[in-house]
């Protein structure tokens, strides 16, 4: 399901940030600003149950409507996430990329990867990961089960190590090419 790169009142509706446990999660909030002036109307950070340890909460709170979330909304509770319009998975973990691909729905995260997936929604996923967890043969199985389900990846295997995942910027231009019609 495609949506449009932006609405008639220039923004861009509900994106969703999914951070899982890897350095780069610290500087989420970066990505909510400059998702925020891309004029994305409302962004939404859902954090790993450990991706909640790495991210900067005072920072993220200065730059997001609500809290990050980590966790399943208990029966009764009112439902308080809109519908996404895009997901970025970054950094995408070894253990979510696989997890996801597998439809182990353990975490909050992973679970709702899954129902977007199924959904139809756009999501890009960009890996940040060890170069020895990449040769493993379950990543490359479960990168293309993602794909063939239709998840963009954005991930250069051959990069040097410190620059495997690219900046948010990039992130963010690629989810937009994505989106173009």
């Amino acid at each position: 399901m495609a949506v449009p790169a932006s609405s008639p009142s220039g923004t861009r509706g509900v994106l969703y940030i999914v951070a899982c446990a890897a350095p780069p999660a610290s500087d989420v909030a970066e990505l909510v600003s400059l998702a925020r002036a891309a004029g994305w109307e409302r962004i939404q950070v859902v954090g790993t149950p450990l991706g909640m340890r790495f991210l900067d909460h005072e920072r993220l709170a200065v730059v997001l409507d609500g809290p990050a979330r980590s966790e399943w909304r208990m029966p009764g509770e009112p439902k308080t996430l809109p519908y996404a319009s895009a997901v970025i998975v970054a950094p995408a973990t070894f253990n979510t990329i696989n997890k996801w691909a597998s439809g182990i729905t353990d975490t909050f995260a992973v679970g709702l990867l899954c129902e977007l997936t199924g959904a139809g929604v756009p999501i890009l996923a960009v890996p940040c990961l060890k170069a020895e967890l990449a040769r493993h043969v379950a990543f490359s199985r479960s990168l293309a089960d993602l794909r063939s389900m239709g998840v963009h990846v954005l991930y250069e295997p051959d990069a040097p190590a410190h620059s495997r995942m690219p900046p948010w910027k990039k992130i963010l231009a690629e989810l937009d090419g994505m989106l173009s019609p």
